[in-house]
């Protein structure tokens, strides 16, 4: 059957930050252009003809944040008839989260006028259809955590255990079992324990610094794991 496709792709960019202080955060950016102009969205963009989707997404998130990312996962294709006003377009989004205390000074330009972290419980509205983005970004990510080690990038290079356990509680969106979570997690072998305190916050003795054993963490994000939490 002969058709006729009038079809544009763009791709959109969930970019995550955490900061053990402020918690999970989004990267966004406020449109400049109709459609939605003025509205918060994910940073993207349509893809040029001669580059490759990772191309155009590690394109579109410089272009429009200034956040250079070296990885980002894909997530899904998103191609609803009626998800851009203007005609039919497929988007593809990718995913990935950073310390956001390195991108502090973000650049809009492009289509973007602005560009801002927001945390993900306190989202404004979003265009087109970047909730529904979002939304499936933060269920893969949570599902991810339970089959995958999430820290190496996102810890101080040596840190106290209850900023691991911070960091899974924070993006999980709720507590965790502290002494079953430690036994599992230094079951893995991902974790070296320094002969190192940490600094004193309180009365309490401080406990000894880890840090990631970055052949065992790597060896295990490329074999894959069980972490049941």
């Amino acid at each position: 059957m002969k058709t006729t496709q009038n079809i544009d792709v763009t791709v959109d960019a969930i970019v995550f930050g955490y900061n053990k202080e402020i918690g999970v955060t989004v990267l966004l950016i406020k449109r400049k252009n109709d459609p939605f102009k003025g509205q918060w969205a994910l940073p993207g963009g349509f893809v040029e003809p001669t580059e490759s989707l990772e191309l155009a997404v590690a394109r579109e998130l410089k272009e429009e944040t200034g956040v250079k990312i070296n990885y980002l996962e894909q997530l899904y294709t998103f191609g609803q008839p009626d998800r851009d006003p203007r005609k039919r377009i497929i988007s593809v989004a990718y995913f990935g989260i950073v310390k956001s205390s390195q991108f502090k000074k973000l650049k809009a330009a492009d289509d973007a006028e602005d560009a801002e972290w927001f945390k993900i419980k306190h989202l404004p509205a979003l265009a087109f259809d970047h909730q529904k983005i979002l939304k499936m970004a933060i269920d893969r990510l949570r599902s991810k955590m339970i089959y995958q080690p999430i820290g190496f990038e996102l810890l101080d290079k040596k840190f106290p255990f209850s900023d691991l356990e911070h960091l899974y509680s924070t993006l999980l969106g709720r507590p965790i079992d502290r002494r079953n979570f430690r036994k599992k997690v230094m079951g893995l072998g991902i974790l070296e324990e320094l002969d190192e305190k940490a600094p004193s916050l309180g009365a309490g003795r401080p406990g000894n610094l880890f840090q990631f054993n970055k052949a065992t963490y790597n060896q295990l994000v490329k074999e894959g794991m069980h972490f049941e939490i």
